[in-house]
């Protein structure tokens, strides 16, 4: 009883600081990413806020996929090669720069397994972000829905 106690008081402060952190970072939470060149819903990428206090986020749904129900990225270098695209991180490192702008981070795009430098902003409204993967001066962008 004593160690469930203990337990409850050291993670009832924890979970109290998440949902704060949530709360104050509108870009945290689920968003359907639709497709620049079809419009379609692609998947679910859930951004979170990571312990340096930058943004990552990562695959929690794939909703349409033309690799079939279970794609992995077999273009992927390093350790995500042939790995499921389901749970994987493919946004990490983005800082504040400006308010509801985030940059210097990097997006993966699993179709083609490559990187590039990204930003994103926040829509006034909240519902929408703008999510770009940039390499040299030629940037491909999607926009995002809040779930």
């Amino acid at each position: 009883m004593r160690n469930k106690l203990l337990t409850m008081l050291v993670a009832l402060p924890m979970l109290a600081w998440s949902m704060t952190a949530a709360a104050a970072n509108p870009a945290v939470g689920r968003w359907k990413t639709i497709d620049d060149k079809t419009g379609e819903v692609k998947s679910i990428v859930e951004i979170y806020s990571t312990t340096d206090g930058s943004l990552a986020g990562k695959v929690v749904e794939i909703l349409k996929s033309d690799k079939g129900p279970n794609p992995v990225c077999s273009d992927c270098s390093g350790d995500r090669k042939n790995k499921p695209i389901k749970g994987m991180v493919i946004l990490w490192g983005l800082k504040p720069d400006g308010d509801n702008e985030w940059a210097g981070g990097i997006i993966l795009d699993p179709a083609n397994g490559k990187t590039y430098k990204s930003k994103m902003e926040l829509h006034p409204d909240g519902r929408k972000l703008d999510v770009s993967g940039c390499i040299a001066f030629i940037c491909r962008a999607q926009t995002w829905v809040k779930e």
